[in-house]
């Protein structure tokens, strides 16, 4: 990109019935997340090369989509009892599923299978639990996988279990103490080895999860909870066998068991957020509760509103650290010795002042984009691995990058072991179809990082521009990046003689650019969007990810959506709170920046932000610069004139929009802040950007 400018400025636990029970998922961000908001996710949905059996209406695949090879983290990913992690049916056949009698069958097969569940399934009876067999992942396709008043069952020895990404829900039958019938959502009496990851469940007549009689090496972790009584019960059992780690869920609107563990050897909870909003219906009885000769080791989990927010009994053990507990009431209690989760496994934490925007918009089902492309259709991806400890192929990224064939006809992915790689990387356009991925358990795990600025001198003479201080260049279409950190760190307060502070992260100049589960760090100008040309469409991808900076730190021509992700403001060199999150320049024949579904937030001024200005790059008068910000949330941060000019063209000839936002960032319709009608908000949605393309894993 030519520089456009210089520096910018710029109690006892009560209980109580519920008199009135409203049906259906929280207005909140549904998700995306990730390869790790701590996992591998991929993009549900993607199929496989599918024959129809006339007899049932199911589908049997020859080829597991991508994200059927994820495997659990936490204690599902302990070597135990015979079992080397959690990994459900991977390697066995996968079947798509629309029926009772279809999931059933394969569900109680003794076989492996990958299931997908593409339909809304209504269980017949009402609270009928499918008694799973060992070695299956049930999996719903989008948002469309739902079983509707049941749930499942894994009974004494089940194993090797992966339920992941449906919506649970509604077995109640209207006594909200219910003593009479034990409807779960999940229940496991005596299993091991169980991944309950990405699920919306609600409305049940009993539990949403029970874990009970000496079940073990079990990891639940971002999966939405609400509107229920007892909601997630652990223990039932006076052996102290349990192991169970518990992450980034969601609790919202439930009264009692958030969890409640119950003799459990090890229960490790971390980056949960527990909400009791105030004047709904539910009341929050108690939030954590430690009972038995539990240990529990709890961390930066966020606690709002909420009733008696941890509790343990005498004989049990809570390990605080790093939690955060904002309008609570009620016993919070810690004491006791318990074990160190690091020595069973690795994580990471998130920051617990992220938690609430992290899991609003990354807990529950993921969305699938148009209809996803076969594997049948792709030739097996080749694998090259990275290590700084020189126990991979190669010890830098761009040496991986420099050993793909020129104009490779498939898919090629790049495994980033965890570290910190001090370099830059650049993908060149005649190597299409690269995939750089994080193989740590979080997208913090592995850093690629330099610190060029566009004033940057280069040995050979000159400086770098804008364009040219890019920690990772994409010239490349078909490119991936998923589960790792990109960072510019070059240091503004360090270099205020330097004429160019703009220092470009990652910058992408392709199409069909897909970034999932990734982090994009920076202060001004972090992440250009570009094309290869103005005239060559360049589309791409953010979904479950970070973007960070101050200057108009997401810009560029390309076509764009940011969807379901975190945008987060930082302030300046110097401390004060000034800037803009877009700066689009985009042509009159073509979209730009779409925002989705995401949360602005950042530790800035109240009104310091702007949401975009219109970049005319070159003082181009042709260029109809378009930024769309819908169905987000938006902090105080946000001006109430969202839009400012730039360059002396006026943002109000070009296209600036918002709707639907919520939050004490976002403000009615006036003529300094245009509102889409819904009308026009259909011409405005992910799929109206992407076109043909449906990215996929």
């Amino acid at each position: 990109m030519s520089e456009r400018r210089g520096k910018t400025t710029a109690g006892p636990r009560h209980r109580r019935r519920r008199t009135a029970l409203t049906v259906g998922i929280p207005l909140a961000l549904t998700a995306a997340v990730t390869t790790t908001y701590g996992t591998g996710l991929g993009v549900f949905g993607e199929g496989a090369q599918q024959t129809a059996s006339a007899a049932t209406g199911a589908t049997t695949a020859a080829a597991a989509p991508t994200w059927a090879a994820d495997t659990a983290d936490g204690f599902a990913s302990v070597n135990s009892l015979g079992q080397n992690g959690t990994y459900g049916g991977r390697g066995g056949q996968t079947v798509t599923v629309k029926t009772l009698a279809d999931l059933e069958k394969y569900a109680t097969a003794e076989e492996p299978y990958v299931i997908v569940v593409a339909a809304a399934i209504t269980m017949n009876p009402v609270g009928k639990e499918i008694k799973v067999k060992s070695d299956k992942t049930i999996v719903g396709q989008g948002t469309s996988g739902q079983i509707v008043g049941g749930g499942f069952f894994l009974g004494t020895g089940v194993h090797n279990v992966i339920i992941r990404n449906l919506t649970i829900r509604d077995s109640y039958q209207g006594v909200w103490n219910d003593k009479d019938h034990d409807f779960d959502a999940v229940q496991m009496d005596g299993a091991h080895h169980v991944w309950i990851d990405h699920n919306d469940l609600r409305h049940m007549a009993d539990g949403l999860i029970d874990v009970r009689k000496d079940s073990t090496n079990v990891t639940v972790s971002w999966n939405k909870f609400s509107d229920n009584n007892k909601t997630f019960g652990i223990g039932w059992t006076e052996n102290l066998v349990t192991d169970i780690t518990i992450h980034h869920n969601w609790f919202r609107e439930t009264e009692q068991r958030n969890p409640s563990t119950d003799n459990a050897a090890h229960a490790h909870l971390y980056n949960n957020y527990l909400q009791d909003d105030p004047g709904t219906t539910i009341k929050s009885s108690y939030g954590n509760y430690s009972r038995g000769s539990t240990k529990m080791v709890l961390e930066n989990s966020y606690f709002q509103g909420m009733n008696n927010p941890v509790t343990k009994d005498a004989t049990a053990a809570v390990v605080q650290r790093g939690n955060t507990f904002s309008g609570t009431s009620g016993r919070n209690e810690s004491g006791g010795t318990a074990f160190d989760p690091k020595s069973f496994y690795g994580y990471t934490l998130d920051r617990t002042a992220d938690v609430p925007a992290l899991l609003t918009a990354g807990t529950g089902p993921r969305t699938t984009i148009g209809t996803a492309t076969t594997p049948s259709t792709k030739a097996a991806a080749a694998t090259l691995t990275v290590a700084k400890d020189g126990s991979g192929q190669f010890t830098t990224v761009q040496a991986a990058v420099d050993a793909v064939p020129a104009n490779n006809p498939s898919r090629v992915v790049i495994s980033v072991k965890p570290g910190t790689y001090r370099e830059t990387v650049k993908v060149p356009a005649n190597k299409p179809h690269v995939t750089v991925q994080g193989a740590g358990a979080s997208r913090k795990d592995t850093v690629v990082v330099f610190n060029n600025a566009a004033g940057t001198a280069k040995p050979g003479g000159g400086t770098y521009g804008t364009s040219g201080s890019a920690t990772v260049a994409v010239e490349a279409d078909d490119f991936q990046a998923r589960n790792l950190t990109i960072n510019n760190d070059f240091d503004e307060a360090r270099n205020q003689s330097l004429s160019g502070h703009q220092a470009v992260a990652l910058r992408t100049a392709a199409d069909q650019v897909l970034l999932d589960g990734i982090i994009v760090d920076g202060d001004q100008d972090t992440l250009l969007l570009d094309t290869a040309a103005k005239d060559r469409l360049g589309r791409v991808y953010v979904t479950n990810s970070y973007v960070s900076g101050n200057v108009d730190f997401v810009f560029g021509r390309a076509t764009a959506v940011i969807d379901q992700s975190v945008i987060t403001l930082k302030k300046r060199w110097d401390g004060t709170s000034a800037g803009y999150i877009t700066a689009p320049s985009t042509t009159a024949d073509r979209k730009g920046i779409l925002i989705n579904r995401s949360v602005v937030n950042g530790d800035v001024s109240a009104g310091s932000f702007f949401l975009g200005r219109n970049w005319h790059a070159g003082g181009d008068a042709t260029l109809r610069p378009q930024t769309t910000v819908r169905n987000s949330t938006l902090s105080a941060a946000v001006k109430s004139t969202p839009w400012s000019d730039m360059g002396g063209f006026s943002w109000k000839n070009d296209r600036f929009a918002e709707y639907r936002n919520t939050g004490p960032g976002s403000g009615a319709a006036s003529g300094d802040r245009p509102q889409l009608t819904d009308s026009q908000a259909t011409g405005q949605e992910v799929a109206d950007w992407l076109g043909t393309w449906n990215p996929t894993a």
